[in-house]
């Protein structure tokens, strides 16, 4: 079906009426006669008349022919046909990097599903489509067909972008690695009919280095991080500045010393040569700074880093470029500290609460039997949350969570450091917390390096109703004809001028 896009061009049709009144409006000349005598003429009124003739038609229909093509091209005409689709049973996914193993763990299922006609698409950006019985009968072996990922894949987003383009009443089965690494952001909400299993890779255990930095003896502190299915841990290992050992190889890099395992063709770890500088300032909550000291003592203990903790109760004494500020105070901060310091752990003030419920961590990384339920008695309450929680009561509700202000980092501890509000003080987890704080990062933020083994209620997304109608069995085709009517265009042209030529040659001939 022939279709045109911008119809409104058929205006410039209207231009034919040139050439027409063009070729009317023909004014005959008068014939001249030749006579012996000018006694034979004889004096006449004056006459004059106009002949409006059609004279070269073909030309007339040529010239009239070119405008119109050129009307028609203007309106960008197109040839419509509707095909009917083959019909897709469903879809088969996997991930390019782990296409060998995945097929290897599900062999049965996804032979089976070919046979009934499902499509096979590489769970990737775009879902290429692949011949999955063409490439198993072509490769011998299929680790060849296993590509190697520029960046950690996150399943959660490409799940996103496949809800919105397929049908919801097409059956999706989706078989990809378990491993916290690839499930990154915010649950997604899905209307798929979607079949999603999982497996542990082989490359199920990963060791890197975290953090490194120099001890107060001048030797070298080195965190070293082990993920497993089970959970992620650090350890920490003291290692000679000048030489390292068994398990970590020491270089200098243009004046800066690297820490890295020893052959491992991870990068290097820079070692951190400044020193941990921590403030508090209280203006009268001075029990609660002993509790906060004590821990943080222990922290520096343990860490062996370069550490210098200081309590100032003036705010102007405080010098610039610390590490940490500890503002135990029911006073607001001042907001110029948010210039000059990297990180703000700030009481919160507001409405108090009598709870009986706990205080728990997100993360148990630096708490070996997990997370410890710490009683909590009080807590101020959150009018919103202000950023990532660190940690939670009993109920989910946020009793220190973490936003970016300017240029650093504000804590918003919802508690005190106080036996009345809760039992930190008492706890041994206490220095444990502040260590993990500190040093190590929040489990809350998946890295590249994150083995750890999710639970599929945790890896399912969340079910919704249906949002988008199933794709139709006809889709409709446009070609576009412009390549044809410029052609048309070009041959019409040339016989007009040739015929237009030849029209005066011959009229000169007489």
């Amino acid at each position: 079906m022939l279709q045109f896009l911008n119809p409104i061009w058929f205006f410039a049709a209207a231009a034919i009426l040139i050439p027409v009144v063009i070729h009317l409006w023909n004014i005959r000349p008068g014939k001249v006669l030749k006579v012996g005598s000018t006694s034979l003429i004889v004096s006449a009124s004056r006459k004059s008349s106009r002949s409006f003739k059609l004279l070269d038609i073909l030309l007339l229909l040529l010239r009239c022919l070119l405008l119109l093509l050129i009307a028609m091209l203007l309106t960008a005409p197109i040839w419509q046909k509707k095909i009917t689709a083959a019909k897709v049973k469903g879809w088969i996914l996997l991930p390019k990097e782990n296409f060998s193993e995945g097929y290897r763990h599900y062999k049965t299922s996804i032979d089976s599903l070919t046979k009934l006609g499902y499509e096979f698409h590489y769970f990737n950006n775009g879902f290429p489509k692949a011949d999955l019985t063409k490439l198993l009968v072509e490769t011998k072996d299929l680790k060849t067909l296993d590509t190697a990922a520029k960046q950690t894949t996150i399943y959660w987003n490409l799940l996103s972008q496949l809800n919105s383009q397929l049908p919801t009443d097409r059956p999706v089965y989706l078989y990809t690695a378990n491993s916290a690494n690839h499930f990154a952001g915010d649950k997604p909400q899905s209307a798929l009919n979607l079949h999603w299993q999982t497996f542990t890779p082989a490359d199920s255990v990963n060791t890197w280095v975290q953090d490194a930095w120099f001890n107060n003896n001048n030797t070298v502190k080195v965190v070293q991080g082990t993920s497993k299915p089970s959970g992620t841990t650090y350890n920490y290992f003291n290692i000679q500045a000048d030489k390292g050992d068994a398990r970590f190889a020491v270089n200098v890099n243009n004046g800066q010393p690297e820490v890295s395992l020893v052959n491992s063709k991870a990068k290097a770890v820079p070692v951190d040569t400044t020193t941990l500088r921590m403030a508090i300032y209280t203006d009268r909550n001075t029990a609660d700074v002993n509790y906060l000291k004590a821990a943080l003592d222990a922290v520096a203990k343990f860490t062996q880093r370069k550490t210098v903790i200081k309590q100032y109760s003036s705010i102007s004494a405080i010098p610039a470029g610390q590490s940490w500020i500890f503002w135990i105070s029911e006073q607001p901060f001042a907001a110029r500290l948010l210039q000059q310091h990297t990180n703000i752990f700030a009481y919160q003030v507001g409405k108090q609460q009598s709870v009986n419920t706990h205080i728990s961590s997100v993360s148990d990384i630096a708490l070996p039997n997990g997370s410890e339920q710490i009683p909590l008695f009080k807590l101020i309450g959150a009018t919103h949350q202000k950023g990532e929680i660190i940690w939670h009561d009993g109920f989910g509700r946020p009793v220190l969570d973490v936003e970016k202000q300017d240029n650093a980092a504000v804590y918003h501890f919802y508690s005190r450091f106080s036996p009345t509000w809760n039992d930190l003080a008492w706890s041994s987890s206490f220095p444990k917390l502040m260590l993990q704080l500190i040093n190590v990062p929040s489990k809350n933020t998946i890295t590249d390096q994150d083995r750890t083994s999710l639970s599929n209620e945790q890896i399912q997304p969340i079910k919704i109703a249906e949002m988008h109608a199933a794709v139709a069995d006809k889709f409709t085709v446009q070609n576009d004809l412009g390549k044809y009517f410029w052609l048309a265009l070009i041959v019409v042209f040339m016989v007009e001028r040739w015929l237009a030529t030849r029209t005066k040659i011959i009229q000169s001939n007489g």
